[in-house]
């Protein structure tokens, strides 16, 4: 396999993935030699005749598996961002081959035992903060793989691990299928009333596509609501379209059914928190996080639904107001909350998203208020280039460069939706930056904007501008990282850790000074009137009790699942899911969860079981920052040089809550939660 890519450093820039060389075929002999590779250096360090110290054991794991490293980087972004039946295959065989592998390492009691070795007399080795880190976390790590366990035990642990690991892939196989199977056709124009000319073009072009003429195809979203319920008139297609979202993944009609899949996994991780000495698998999966315990999180969520019921309850009565003005009288119902919002929205701020639309023109967005953010906050500047191979037409490169003119690393996007992506955004690492393997990063955002017309201009809408944004906090936690161990790079932090740098970022986008650099007419190169700039912003806390509200039951549904005993798991999915929102009297008919558990990606396929939560407990801290950065002169570089050099730069190489502390210099205030969230009465 002279002729693999993956089998020597990519020879381009920052060892970016060559996407012309690298072909399907190439995947699976350099996934099977690197797991091969990997076996080999861990077992020589093993069996290192020398007494372990801290560099022939914990460096020498850091530098191990690089082979597998490079395929796996490439690989996992494409069965997210650009997947077909072959790659899934792949993934489908190479799941549980994974999961035994890593195993075959944490349980290895021979390297256990030379880890423990140098844990046991870490205080005597004389290392520095990042150093002892490590060493902690590796411990940590072999433990709660189960390296303490009996043969017996670990025997089960890995029977445990394969079917985890087959059963994520599989939900995760289905949801991509799942959004193909639930789309919605449209076969007459005038139904469509309420869309732009540019979006009933797409849809057209979406169902054309599909090898359907003269008809228009709607995407359900991943999440429950889908967002062009707030422009369409036809309240019977509202209808239509919604239950298509909310009621995916249940085997009705004879469609996919991701239920037994979910009863399984519940049922495992409980078993595999019972067999390392957690009560249930919440206690497990928080134990490393910085909320350390499922009280501690349940405590700041339950203290969070009060308020968020004032708020929604209060949004649903001028909804059903606006409602019956349209001589609806029934209740409200979830494909009416985001329609009626909108217009309660134009009625009290007098704002038409419609007009405001063409002021976020998507290049403009990223180059003169995502990029400008970046560049104002930490010097860096991002030039496109198009002479480096992507893995498909629509991803673009950029150059990334310091201050003084070095160049950092390189930034991939990937914008636009696609029925080879699964829905959300993301952030991920081709290359990690580590200056023990000499490594600059390599990073990609993934979004799901809706894809004009050909020849169309991409207006979007302000919600995927703060996603654009937020993502970018995740990229420059990447990029700007500054570590010595691969391990301890960007985002290698705890999960509800991880969402801090990104939420922060967000809400640059409504700051007037960053604003009104992007908010620019795509026709007439106008800026945005201050009197609609001012309603923009006025208008972005609009509607935070049903944001809230569903994030929190989804939130609840995750932990709700998580804090089952082995003998207390459910045979009703829907029917546990209802029992679960009542308990927090978050059952409310017109709002729902923002995911459902058959297509809860996160929490069934994803890495935020029973750890969904950390998405409101990193806003606390962003939040909080934001407010400090505010009263300290806003967007300056001192601010950002301050952020950078105490969070961004530091990656893992310390305790999460210490670098927070250090660089606020307090622990952070809830407060600036719920006046972000505008669930603070006016206080």
């Amino acid at each position: 396999m002279s002729d693999n890519p993956f089998f020597s450093e990519s020879a381009l820039p920052f060892h970016a993935p060559d996407f012309d060389a690298i072909k399907i075929e190439h995947y699976r002999p350099a996934f099977e030699a690197g797991i091969g590779e990997e076996l080999k250096e861990m077992e020589k360090i093993a069996t290192n005749p020398e007494a372990p110290t801290f560099e022939n054991t914990i460096v020498a794991m850091e530098k191990s598996g690089r082979l597998l490293s490079r395929t796996s980087s490439v690989f996992y972004n494409l069965t997210s961002s650009h997947t077909n039946d072959q790659i899934q295959e792949i993934q489908k065989e190479m799941a549980p081959k994974l999961a035994a592998h890593s195993d075959n390492i944490l349980l290895n009691a021979e390297l256990y035992d030379r880890v423990k070795s140098l844990y046991e007399k870490r205080d005597e080795l004389d290392l520095n903060e990042a150093q002892m880190k490590l060493l902690k976390d590796t411990h940590r790590d072999f433990v709660r793989a189960g390296a303490q366990l009996t043969e017996k035990e670990q025997q089960r642990m890995r029977e445990i691990n394969e079917r985890i690991s087959s059963l994520t892939t599989e939900f995760q196989e289905n949801l991509l299928a799942l959004t193909k199977e639930r789309s919605v056709l449209v076969d007459d124009a005038n139904k469509l009333d309420g869309f732009s000319d540019d979006r009933i073009a797409a849809a057209k072009e979406a169902a054309t596509e599909r090898g359907y003429e003269d008809q228009y195809l709607l995407s359900i979203s991943n999440t429950t609501r889908v967002p062009v319920l707030k422009e369409l008139n036809n309240r019977d297609l509202r209808e239509r379209l919604w239950k298509a979202s909310a009621y995916r993944g249940i085997g009705k009609e004879g469609g996919i059914d991701n239920q037994p899949i979910i009863l399984e996994l519940v049922k495992l991780r409980a078993e595999q928190a019972k067999l390392l000495g957690y009560e249930n698998y919440a206690a497990y999966k928080l134990d490393p996080q910085t909320a350390q315990t499922p009280e501690n999180a349940l405590d700041m969520l339950k203290d969070l639904v009060p308020p968020v019921i004032a708020n929604s309850t209060e949004e649903q009565s001028a909804i059903k107001e606006m409602m019956e003005k349209d001589g609806i009288e029934s209740e409200v119902q979830p494909w009416d909350w985001n329609y009626y919002a909108e217009k309660v929205r134009q009625d009290r701020y007098n704002i038409d998203q419609s007009k405001v639309r063409p002021y976020f023109e998507l290049n403009r967005v990223l180059k003169d208020g995502v990029f400008y953010t970046m560049n104002k906050l930490f010097g860096i500047t991002l030039e496109e280039r198009n002479d480096l191979p992507v893995y498909h037409p629509d991803v673009r490169v950029f150059n990334v460069y310091d201050e003084d003119g070095s160049q950092i690393g390189l930034f991939y996007a990937d914008f636009f939706e696609r029925e080879s992506k699964r829905g959300g955004a993301w952030m991920n690492s081709f290359v990690s930056q580590s200056h023990l393997l000499d490594h600059k990063p390599v990073i990609v955002n993934v979004l799901n904007i809706p894809k004009p017309a050909e020849g169309d201009p991409a207006l979007i809408s302000f919600d995927n501008v703060t996603t654009m944004f937020h993502e970018m906090g995740h990229a420059v936690h990447g990029l700007l990282s500054d570590v010595e161990y691969p391990s301890q790079g960007g985002t290698s932090v705890p999960r509800d850790f991880v969402e801090f740098p990104s939420t922060f970022e967000e809400d640059w986008a409504i700051q007037p000074g960053v604003l009104e650099n992007y908010a620019v007419h795509y026709e007439t190169r106008e800026q945005i009137p201050q009197e609609l700039l001012d309603k923009v912003i006025e208008a972005s806390n609009f509607n935070q009790g049903f944001d809230t509200q569903e994030y929190l039951a989804a939130t609840l549904l995750d932990m709700e699942w998580h804090l089952l005993g082995t003998e207390e798991i459910p045979e009703d999915v829907q029917n546990f899911e209802q029992q679960a929102l009542a308990k927090y009297n978050l059952d409310m008919e017109a709002i729902h969860p923002r995911y459902k558990s058959p297509y809860f990606a996160h929490i069934f396929s994803g890495g935020y079981a029973a750890n969904y939560y950390a998405y409101i407990w990193s806003e606390v801290l962003a939040a909080d920052a934001f407010a400090y950065m505010q009263e300290n002169g806003g967007l300056e570089s001192e601010n950002g040089d301050r952020f950078r050099k105490y969070i961004l730069s530091q990656g893992g190489s310390d305790e999460a809550m210490e670098l927070y502390q250090e660089y606020r210099g307090q622990e952070p205030e809830v407060k600036h939660l719920l006046k972000r969230r505008g669930l603070d009465a006016g206080e």
